[in-house]
């Protein structure tokens, strides 16, 4: 590895090393399924303005398989209202010009411990186009896994801190704000960090009344009820924090 340590270094040495003009991720528990290279070129050569091309999900979690199909078309302002969990890292073919000497750039290897660093990537490329994706689960993402990120919860405030922060355009949509800050307060709920869940808590809530994971983060802090168990439960319906 060329690059910084943790994932985003790994990404980008990756990057840097591959020689073909698109490239694709694929973390090692997931599966790309037959085809799905075949039908994503083919829907970037139909819309070459296309930033990216993506595909839907097939989610394993809790035995089940769950199927998640990804919206047509997201742009920039889309992910900043949600996250669009459906566009999954490891469905995403980008150019390997835009990453590398492009619009786009690299992986960010500021983001603490690398921690949504898909989600940086889909959000500053999509200020220079769309994503497209195949309306088919073209990828098995396998969740019946512990995840690095799993209880890592500092690392997960800190980076969808750092993502806050880094774009302040996500102030244009006020549920958009209140879904990351709903995110950083139960994460801070899950440390034991009751002042910083409360006041994250109470932001997310200022602007969306009906966050849940604001909502959430209350009877975790004040110990009623574990974070995992709560994650276990939403995860069995093929969905995240």
């Amino acid at each position: 590895m060329t690059r910084t340590g943790g994932l985003a270094g790994a990404r980008n040495s990756g990057i840097l090393e591959a020689t073909g003009i698109i490239l694709g991720f694929c973390d090692d528990d997931d599966t790309w399924m037959p085809g799905k290279l075949t039908e994503q070129v083919a829907l970037w050569r139909a819309n070459p303005d296309a930033v990216g091309i993506s595909s839907g999900i097939t989610v394993r979690s809790d035995g089940r398989n769950i199927v998640r199909l990804a919206p047509e078309r997201a742009t920039f302002d889309d992910f900043l209202r949600s996250r669009i969990t459906e566009v999954h890292p490891s469905a995403m073919l980008y150019s390997r010009s835009d990453l590398v000497d492009g619009p786009v750039g690299l992986v960010d290897e500021q983001l603490p411990a690398s921690y949504g660093e898909d989600y940086d990537l889909l959000l500053r490329a999509t200020k220079h186009g769309d994503i497209l994706s195949v309306p088919q689960p073209l990828v098995r993402v396998l969740w019946d896994r512990p995840s690095f990120f799993a209880g890592q919860w500092q690392y997960i405030a800190d980076g969808l801190t750092y993502l806050l922060r880094k774009f302040p355009e996500f102030e244009r949509y006020p549920k958009g704000v209140a879904r990351v800050a709903g995110q950083v307060a139960f994460a801070h709920a899950a440390l034991g960090h009751k002042k910083e869940a409360f006041a994250c808590a109470r932001s997310s809530l200022h602007r969306d009344k009906t966050q849940l994971r604001a909502w959430a983060a209350y009877p975790v802090a004040l110990g009623v009820v574990k974070p995992q168990t709560l994650l276990d439960a939403v995860q069995k319906t093929g969905r995240g924090l």
